[in-house]
């Protein structure tokens, strides 16, 4: 059976807008409001980012979203919790993004099973390494019918590009260059890059992340890739926000309008 990712990108294989954001940030309990105003606004995709101290791949801006979460209160239970009605108001694909050390204290069979339940569509774990995955974890994902997707850089071989594609369902997580987010990129450089993606072949529809931020990254990660991945700007976009709806919807308007 054909999953919301894949409808998705059956629907739409150009210029796809996947949004992040953090599981309660600003407020404890603006989740589901953010999400809401995600959809309503243009998002296509939401990846929805757990909390955590330590995190591997975020920069200052996300790190601090997720301080001021955890400082709320949010965890993995209270966020499936809040997540419980998701569907009833949530009709887009939705991705949890997360560190392998509180889903592994949460317990993971027990993380994907609940995060099944609550209708989310994939997961994204950066440190979950691609051994691990494909021997142990890897069975219990899809056994809950979760896509799972591994991010590539330039920097990762061609070969293991490939291997990663086949490994991953939903989408490939294409990283802009090898470092933190939110870290300024010419994304006109990343070309070469996505260029050799699209001369691979492979399986999975391409998403650019880290580094797009505007209407002009947006369309440039958009011109070779399938679509393009926005988090800091996004979070920056909330920080000081007395309206978390007219912010969601006046952000995305720049980037689509």
């Amino acid at each position: 059976m054909m999953n919301r990712i894949d409808e998705l990108f059956k629907k739409k294989r150009n210029k796809v807008l996947n949004v992040y954001c953090t599981a309660g940030y600003p407020q404890l309990n603006s989740t589901i409001e953010i999400m809401q105003a995600l959809q309503e606004n243009g998002a296509d995709l939401i990846e929805l980012g757990i909390p955590y101290s330590d995190p591997l791949a975020d920069g200052p801006v996300i790190q601090a979203s997720s301080t001021k979460a955890l400082a709320n209160g949010m965890t993995i239970k209270k966020l499936f919790e809040q997540l419980k009605d998701l569907r009833q108001m949530i009709s887009i694909p939705v991705i949890l993004m997360g560190n392998m050390n509180p889903v592994m204290q949460y317990g993971f069979e027990k993380f994907c099973k609940d995060a099944a339940a609550v209708g989310i569509d994939g997961l994204i774990l950066p440190d979950l390494p691609e051994y691990e995955f494909e021997v142990e974890y890897g069975a219990i994902i899809k056994r809950q019918g979760l896509d799972f997707i591994f991010l590539v850089t330039p920097e990762t071989s061609e070969n293991r590009i490939k291997k990663l594609d086949q490994l991953s369902s939903g989408f490939l997580y294409a990283v802009s260059s090898s470092s933190t987010t939110g870290k300024d990129k010419n994304m006109e450089g990343v070309k070469p890059f996505l260029q050799k993606l699209k001369t691979l072949n492979l399986v999975n529809p391409i998403l650019v992340g880290f580094g797009i931020k505007d209407k002009r990254s947006f369309e440039t990660a958009c011109e070779i890739a399938d679509g393009a991945i926005i988090g800091s700007a996004y979070i920056q976009a909330l920080e000081n926000a007395s309206d978390v709806k007219a912010a969601t919807k006046s952000f995305l308007s720049s980037i689509l309008g």
